[in-house]
């Protein structure tokens, strides 16, 4: 941890209106907002400068809305590719990992992107913070944030569904300053939202925010701050698989910073998210031109999220439609969705298992297989600059190094219990 850190400054603008607005320390929105939107945090430093004196992730400090440093942390790493350019005909193919594949240099230990999203949100925390940080996921966030925040002994309480207590999976028994609660078996990510909602009407806790958070945001945007530091300028054409669409917006939102410091192209970068069929609500959306979601009940999410491989691509209330979301950013930039089938996961896994030699995550197989799909369309060409975005992989290889520890829940929670006896029961686990 980084003593001497001076923290980035910055303000915070409305996407909606423009107003300016001081961040007080954990803003999520513009109170004075009349329609919902992001906020979005405008650097004072307008280059992109990746600081040498700082390790792994905090070396794109000067773009992250951060308080300090934290210890044990990785950046994500971009090569360009070879075996799975060849393989798809495309001559400019860069992809940006984020998992653990020591022979490329990337060392994220939960194998995960998410790790950008924590070492982010826990580094805007300030050190005399007396709350709990309160994060739902369906997964990969909750290995990620459990991962940093044990390393760095930053009290959390995690909520997540029980049918995905496999992905919290560790190296190492975490910290006794995590604390895990789950939604009952049958349930889903919505589910595990509403319980996290419940506690933080505690005053014990804080919500940690999610797509809102402008840490969460441009933690996950150095994705693209690491592919324009290999490549040198701001790719054509940007893929990745989306669950919340929080990843693409805010490698969009990296891609504005870096035009206006005029030295990495002014071109946009066309954004071509990717969801996994049948659970396409954004893709649905998008098809119909509307901004507005298409109607999917909580019955018909948890069958869907059920059926599809990419568990943690099943988000049913996505930042999508209000200012500054995903429809913002494919309209303004350009792009297109796709949606992929299971077994066109399973195709793609093998191929880039066989073509780059490490495994991925399914949802980084949606993001794959969803290039084929442009290049059929003739969305993007043979020599246009393409980065791709491998959300998450190495786990086959990271778990074949050493014991893995799998975390149980603390409690075990129906949703529906009454708000004051969840709370009662969350506050209980850490006192």
């Amino acid at each position: 941890m980084s003593e001497t850190f001076k923290p980035t400054e910055y303000k915070l603008v409305n996407v909606a209106d423009g107003r300016e607005l001081e961040d007080t320390g954990w803003t999520l929105a513009d109170p004075q907002s009349e329609k919902p939107s992001l906020v979005r945090a405008v650097y004072a430093n307008k280059k992109f400068e990746p600081r040498e004196d700082l390790d792994g992730f905090y070396r794109y400090a000067n773009w992250l809305p951060i308080k300090r440093t934290l210890s044990n942390s990785h950046a994500p790493v971009t090569f360009k590719s070879e075996g799975l350019a060849k393989y798809l005909g495309l001559n400019n193919l860069y992809i940006t990992f984020s998992g653990y594949f020591p022979k490329r240099g990337a060392l994220l230990e939960t194998c995960s992107f998410k790790e950008t999203e924590a070492y982010s949100v826990c580094a805007r925390l300030p050190k005399d913070n007396n709350k709990i940080l309160v994060v739902a996921s369906a997964g990969n966030t909750a290995r990620a944030f459990a991962k940093v925040c044990s390393d760095n002994n930053i009290p959390l309480l995690l909520s997540v569904p029980e049918d995905n207590m496999s992905a919290l999976w560790f190296k190492k028994p975490l910290n006794d300053c995590v604390k895990i609660i789950a939604a009952p078996k049958g349930s889903d990510y919505f589910d595990a939202i509403a319980l996290g909602d419940a506690a933080c009407k505690s005053p014990m806790f804080m919500a940690e925010g999610g797509a809102k958070n402008i840490a969460r945001r441009d933690g996950m945007g150095t994705t693209l701050l690491s592919a324009v530091e290999k490549i040198g300028r701001i790719p054509d054409a940007y893929f990745q698989a989306v669950g919340s669409g929080t990843g693409a917006i805010a490698a969009w939102e990296n891609s504005l910073r870096l035009i206006e410091d005029g030295r990495f192209g002014s071109k946009k970068m066309k954004l071509f998210p990717s969801q996994n069929d049948p659970f396409t609500i954004m893709y649905d959306s998008w098809k119909l031109n509307q901004r507005q979601l298409v109607d999917l009940s909580p019955e018909d999410a948890r069958s869907q999220a059920a059926i599809i491989h990419a568990k943690v691509l099943s988000n049913r209330k996505p930042p999508y439609s209000l200012a500054g979301g995903l429809f913002d950013a494919i309209k303004d930039a350009g792009g297109d969705m796709y949606k992929i089938s299971n077994s066109e996961i399973e195709k793609w896994q093998a191929i880039f298992k066989k073509e780059e030699g490490i495994d991925i995550y399914s949802a980084a197989a949606v993001a794959t297989a969803s290039l084929q799909h442009a290049i059929e369309d003739k969305a993007i060409s043979a020599d246009d600059v393409v980065m791709l975005n491998i959300t998450g992989g190495g786990e086959e290889l990271a778990k074949s190094e050493g014991n893995v520890i799998y975390a149980k829940p603390h409690l075990v929670l129906d949703p529906s219990l009454p708000e004051s006896e969840i709370i009662q029961k969350v506050e209980a686990l850490f006192k």
